[in-house]
Parts: C-alpha cells; structure tokens; sequence
C-alpha cells in the first residue's frame, strides 16, 4: 500500500550534517584503503534450432581488500 506525504509531514522532516570521517584521512600516517573488484558475466547459446529455448544464469563475483 502506498500513501502520499502530506507537505505537513514534510515541514516536520529535518536533516543535520554527519561529522568527518576520520577513516577517510590518508594523511599522518593512518592510511585506509579498500580495493573493489567486480564481475557480472552470464552467456545463453540458442543457435539454429526451432521452438526451443536458452536459459542463461548470472554469476557475480565481488572481491573486497581492505588495508
């Protein structure tokens, strides 16, 4: 069920600033880094055939290396 906001309920929303991220800094020594490596791949063969059908099933792979 979806219901629509009333612009009162907006008016009584606010939103404040989240501080510094230190773990961000790559200054004075305290690196932090993390490397991301993604792959999607998927393949379906459907070649000189009549009434039929390819079925392809995605694989993803993420690897995260954090130092």
């Amino acid at each position: 069920m979806r219901r629509e906001l009333t612009v009162a309920e907006l008016e009584t929303e606010h939103t404040e600033l989240l501080p510094a991220r230190e773990t961000l800094n790559f200054g004075f020594g305290n690196t932090n880094w993390a490397a991301i490596q993604a792959t999607n791949s998927s393949m379906a063969l459907n070649a000189a055939t009549f009434y039929s059908a390819a079925n392809s099933a995605a694989v993803q792979t993420i690897v995260v290396t954090q130092g």
